[in-house]
């Protein structure tokens, strides 16, 4: 599948069959977001991968927007350890974070696993669930797996505005 074809058939699974995803469909989206672009290459970033039963009960009981996928990235940063920007105001630390999901989320696609950027928690009940580290910050949950039978994107996954209204030339 072609970097484009990539894109544009990507969607968010919300619901899954219980079927695992392979280790080495795992380890192909987990490289991709190690070698995604950090600011000042500081790769602050985090990913915890949760597949046993114990670790998805922990994240069921932090989100209503989980979607029965057996495998769950959650995606963090490390505010000690990201890029200050001038004036102090912003850290580089989400928009990492969020350039390795982005990356982790369309390598599942082009290895045939479906996906969804969870956003719907409260980060701190997150981080207790999950015991994280109090220098990092959950930025998304990504759920993993495959479709279930008869699952296909919304009807409006496919309708895009056409470029003229979302691109301004200055």
């Amino acid at each position: 599948m072609d970097y484009m074809e990539t894109i544009r058939s990507r969607y968010s699974c919300k619901r899954y069959c219980d079927r695992q995803i392979s280790k080495e469909q795992l380890d192909a989206i987990l490289e991709a977001g190690r070698v995604a672009p950090t600011a000042k290459n500081t790769q602050e970033h985090r990913v915890y991968v949760v597949q046993s039963a114990e670790g998805i009960a922990k994240v069921d009981s932090v989100t209503p927007c989980r979607y029965g996928a057996p495998t769950v990235l959650v995606v963090t940063y490390d505010k000690t350890q990201a890029f200050v920007y001038p004036g102090n105001v912003y850290n580089s630390g989400a928009e990492d974070a969020t350039i390795v999901a982005t990356q982790m989320i369309l390598a599942a696609r082009a290895v045939g696993v479906d996906s969804c950027w969870v956003n719907r928690f409260n980060p701190d009940e997150v981080s207790k669930a999950l015991d994280l580290p109090e220098n990092e910050v959950v930025v998304m949950i990504m759920d993993l797996g495959f479709a279930a039978d008869g699952f296909e994107p919304l009807p409006n996954h496919f309708n895009r505005k056409p470029l003229e209204e979302t691109v301004r030339y200055i």
